[in-house]
């Protein structure tokens, strides 16, 4: 088969369908607009063997990064390839919606039950998915739209304040360059944890204080390190018709692009103005804030200086991250069964009501089980899916600026790595609690017997007995119940959230 074969509908029809992990549907699409060229598809053991010992692909094509998507074993045991019909594999979307089909050439075992597949790629009807879909143009369409001149390319992983602006008006000046912004979306995207909406509205907010440009949404995910991410980008940027890259890091060249790193501006108080910054002198010298920085005003309810930020850029960010006391929460904790986390968990609940700042929803461990996750066993799959199910379900409720109260088990970090990463994602905060309560404290309770049960060999899989218990090392806050009442882990909790500025502080009467 080649690029342009020909299945019968059929086939199509009959063909295993699968739906690739967020990153891969990123690779997936580059690969179908030829943003990945001159790649046409998933590699190969040969091309990645290649690509580790020389840099190169194994028909010598240098590419930077591995492009390779891994399915479950039990699919990829399905597949033929001694038979061009029977080795279709269909990929679809997040809604299940086909939108390319691969023709599988090789197949290996990889881990954790999955197994890599390489070959070519097709697209399947308009091939369209995710966010932003007008602004998502091919490279040959992009390129049809670009001046006869120097293009000058930004990949804006992040939000452009006024340094950054001055830097790209400056190098389009110099270059006599038309301007072309990529902005990365999609998971995995941008270079800052703000969604892939928020970074896009921020961008099109600064778009008057830009020289003309034109502006495209590309699923560029991070792939490993940063000097291979820096080469991949300028790979497809290069594909996107752009001749020289502004850089905000070191100097990388790929792709045959000119790689452009700007001097550090600083900002003139004498007639407000960006400079070079050792053509100011230091007492007059302004310098750039710092990410931390920029979060922190916004995190505290300050507004971004004017002379860094452009207003609408400003109402942007302050939008997407209000002051942390009016943005939603997921208060996390996770302990032994028996530690006192739902207890802790009820309580704060019922003192954050009380003050009645907050719209409050407790998700206790037993109560989701029941009505969330019954059929579940308690196999580590399981476990891991009832926590993301949780994971889930309360980011969806600190989204709309909620604050959603969590006390499951959780006994694995990877799993709860993935519900900070879901609340992040919906732009809210996120603390963890660990209830670290010793286990033979939580034997001596026991409310549910289930310790006593676990020792007498009638229950398997008892987190702390039989199955194991990952303590977190990212803990926000730590809790030992043997040695607090409940009242005081319940203030303990609550002068947390006071002091990181997550609950307004209540004044006591005289």
């Amino acid at each position: 088969m080649s690029n342009g074969w020909v299945l019968p509908e059929e086939v199509l029809r009959d063909a295993p369908a699968y739906t690739p992990r967020p990153f891969e549907l990123a690779d997936l699409e580059l690969l179908l607009t030829g943003a990945y060229a001159p790649l046409t598809g998933f590699m190969t053991r040969a091309d990645l063997t290649s690509l580790a010992r020389r840099g190169r692909t194994a028909d010598g094509t240098p590419w930077p990064v591995p492009v390779t998507l891994h399915v479950p074993a039990a699919l990829a045991a399905g597949l033929e390839l001694d038979d061009p019909l029977r080795r279709v594999l269909v990929l679809a979307d997040g809604e299940g919606a086909p939108i390319a089909a691969l023709d599988v050439n090789d197949v290996w075992p990889a881990r954790d039950g999955t197994a890599g597949v390489g070959g070519t790629v097709r697209r399947l009807g308009d091939g369209g998915h995710g966010p932003f879909q007008r602004l998502r143009r091919t490279p040959e369409e992009v390129r049809d739209l670009l001046p006869p001149t120097r293009v000058l390319g930004v990949i804006a992983d992040r939000p452009l304040h006024r340094p950054q602006l001055a830097q790209i008006a400056h190098a389009v000046r110099t270059l006599g360059a038309h301007l072309l912004v990529l902005i990365p979306v999609g998971e995995g995207g941008g270079q800052t944890d703000l969604p892939s909406e928020v970074l896009v509205r921020s961008i099109f907010a600064a778009r008057d204080r830009m020289p003309p440009a034109t502006l495209v949404a590309v699923p560029i995910s991070t792939h490993g390190d940063e000097i291979s991410d820096a080469l991949l980008r300028a790979r497809v940027a290069a594909n996107y018709g752009v001749t020289h890259l502004l850089s905000t890091g070191d100097a990388l060249s790929g792709a045959g692009l000119r790689v452009l790193v700007p001097r550090d501006l600083a900002y003139d108080n004498r007639d407000g103005q960006w400079r070079w910054r050792d053509d100011i002198p230091p007492r007059n010298r302004r310098l750039a804030l710092s990410r931390e920085e920029i979060d922190d005003l916004l995190d505290r309810g300050f507004p971004l200086p004017e002379w860094h930020t452009p207003p609408a850029v400003a109402k942007e960010l302050a939008r997407a991250r209000p002051p942390r006391r009016h943005r939603g929460l997921v208060l996390f904790f996770t302990g032994l069964s028996g530690s006192g986390k739902s207890t802790i968990a009820r309580n704060v609940a019922d003192t954050l009501r009380e003050n009645g700042d907050r719209t409050v929803t407790l998700l206790d461990g037993d109560v989701v089980r029941r009505e969330l996750s019954a059929g579940l066993t308690f196999s580590k799959a399981d476990r891991d899916l009832n926590v993301r199910r949780i994971g889930w379900v309360a980011a969806e409720i600190a989204r709309h600026r909620g604050v959603a109260i969590c006390c499951p088990i959780a006994p694995y970090a990877e799993a709860r790595a993935t519900a900070r990463a879901m609340a992040i994602g919906a732009g809210a905060g996120f603390l963890l609690v660990h209830v670290a309560t010793p286990l033979e404290v939580c034997e001596q309770r026991d409310r549910k017997g289930l310790y006593a049960r676990a020792r007498a060999g009638q229950l398997t899989g008892m987190t702390g007995i039989d199955d194991p218990y990952e303590e977190p090392v990212d803990a926000d806050l730590v809790l030992d119940t043997s040695g607090m009442e409940v009242d005081e882990a319940v203030q303990a909790v609550m002068h947390h959230l006071t002091e990181t500025g997550w609950v307004e502080p209540r004044l006591q009467p005289a």
